[in-house]
């Protein structure tokens, strides 16, 4: 058997905050949560399952520039699902790495947006195909490995 994701934990600056932005913005519909003062917390799902869950105890912001998580990617089902997300980030003031969609690399058929979620976390949502003809960031490298 080959190990699969279950669901990621990170950790946030402010829990009332990064809830609003993953369930308001993104649509994770929440689970359940802890509200006991120094241990508050978040489960997010998806309907079916518990997909992230939201440890209140950073002091500083996401630094790409530590060992740890690197980016956090979902895919949607349309490219089309994409760009509302898109439309909906931008309405909410999110920080993009790139201008709109792009191509995961040059010529590839799959790509996204990338972004940060307000402690600076470095996600992407993207589709494995739709993207043909969007731009690619960088042609030596993929999109989703340096932004």
């Amino acid at each position: 058997m080959t190990l699969r994701t279950g669901h990621i934990g990170l950790n946030v600056t402010e829990l009332d905050r990064s809830l609003a932005f993953y369930r308001d913005v993104l649509g994770f519909a929440l689970i359940g949560e802890g509200k006991e003062e120094g241990r508050r917390y978040a489960f997010l799902g998806d309907g079916e399952s518990l997909v992230l869950t939201l440890w209140q105890q950073a002091d500083k912001g996401f630094a790409g520039d530590r060992a740890g998580l690197h980016h956090l990617a979902f895919e949607a089902d349309s490219i089309e699902r994409v760009r509302e997300y898109e439309q909906a980030l931008r309405t909410y003031g999110v920080d993009f790495a790139y201008e709109g969609v792009v191509a995961h690399r040059e010529g590839a058929a799959s790509g996204g947006i990338f972004f940060h979620d307000p402690d600076g976390t470095r996600l992407e949502i993207s589709v494995p195909s739709g993207a043909q003809g969007a731009p690619a960031p960088a042609e030596s490298a993929p999109t989703c490995g340096f932004f």
